[in-house]
């Protein structure tokens, strides 16, 4: 499973990037506000620092507009992704994009059959979100299971980009289910390190180590 990082802060990007652990990055408006940047400045410092697709989303609402931003957008870098919304207008604007060779990510996926229309309409990626179906009280993971299953059923090349990520619980359920991609704050994916014991029997080395002298330079 390929690991996305969902920011558009470089020193978190660059952190992860040096450990080989970022495969490529989505960003979204939220994001982007939050660094303070200015989205193209910002977004072609991301693409000139890892290899991977980056996504970035047009902001318009209509298909037409969609694709003139998104057009813009790709300009920035030959690894730029035109993130657009899974509306009626942006599976318009994603058929238009991808049918001009541009990589493309449906976002703001609920359910199944907006997957299915994803798929048909050329996405690179779908962005099924998995917290904020968990807020609802609805198993995220169960989504996933089903687009994967459906892409699998018919032989889609729309890649599985689970999104929404909370947790470094919920990475490890994307990857036995079976998605793509993943992409979580960096905070999620350091999580991943963690664990109780871990912690513990790192304490009793030390303790010893320190008990028995042991030196090692």
């Amino acid at each position: 499973m390929k690991f996305f990082v969902d920011t558009a802060e470089i020193d978190a990007i660059a952190e992860l990037n040096d450990l080989g652990m970022v495969d490529g990055v989505t960003t979204n408006p939220s994001l982007i506000k939050k660094s303070g940047r200015d989205i193209l400045e910002v977004t072609k410092e991301i693409c000139d620092l890892v290899s991977g697709p980056v996504s970035a989303e047009v902001v318009a609402l209509k298909a037409d507009d969609m694709i003139a931003e998104g057009r813009k957008l790709a300009e920035i870098a030959e690894n730029i992704t035109v993130k657009v919304p899974l509306t009626w207008d942006g599976l318009k604007a994603c058929k238009v994009l991808s049918g001009e060779g541009k990589m493309v990510n449906v976002t703001l996926c609920f359910s199944a059959n907006q997957a299915l229309l994803a798929a048909k309409a050329g996405a690179t990626f779908i962005s099924p979100f998995i917290g904020r179906l968990d807020d609802l009280n609805l198993d995220g993971m169960d989504l996933i299971a089903d687009i994967r299953e459906i892409y699998d059923n018919f032989g889609f090349e729309t890649q599985v980009l689970a999104a929404s990520i909370r947790s470094a619980n919920h990475m490890s359920e994307c990857a036995k289910i079976g998605a793509d991609v993943a992409t979580a704050p960096p905070g999620v994916i350091k999580a991943m390190a963690n664990h109780v014991l871990t912690d513990k029997g790192l304490a009793q080395f030390v303790k010893d180590a320190e008990s028995a002298g042991i030196k090692i330079v």
